[in-house]
């Protein structure tokens, strides 16, 4: 019998930020931007592979740097978004950029949650 996991906040946005990444990635490759699209997949992605290889942590500190992984690929994606804002010929990824937000928010507040609990 399968287990039913509780509501997760943090693998819900990620899942569906995963999900809106690839469509947006698919735009920039009809558009031909391959290089773009392919860095802005692989870091965008990322981040909700890592929240998820975290809900199986081996210890805390394990928990910890899984997070600080799935952090560090937020930066990187927030950098390609940018970079899609500002070149006139790439689609506006300011839905992206703002479920970004969120999704930061949370995974700094899951680190900081999770570092004072020690």
């Amino acid at each position: 019998m399968e287990k039913i996991q509780p509501h997760n906040l943090i693998l819900d946005l990620t899942l569906d930020f995963s999900v809106a990444v690839i469509e947006y990635a698919e735009q920039l490759e009809a558009l031909r931007k391959f290089v773009v699209a392919n860095q802005l997949l692989k870091s965008g992605t990322s981040i909700g592979a890592n929240v998820r290889e975290a809900q199986n942590a081996e210890s805390k500190a394990d928990f910890i740097h899984k997070f600080k992984v799935a952090a560090k690929e937020v930066e990187e994606t927030e950098y390609w978004l940018l970079l899609c804002q500002r070149v006139a010929s790439y689609p506006n990824p300011e839905h992206l950029q703002k479920d970004l937000h969120s999704i930061k928010k949370i995974i700094s507040k899951i680190i900081i949650s999770s570092k004072s609990k020690s």
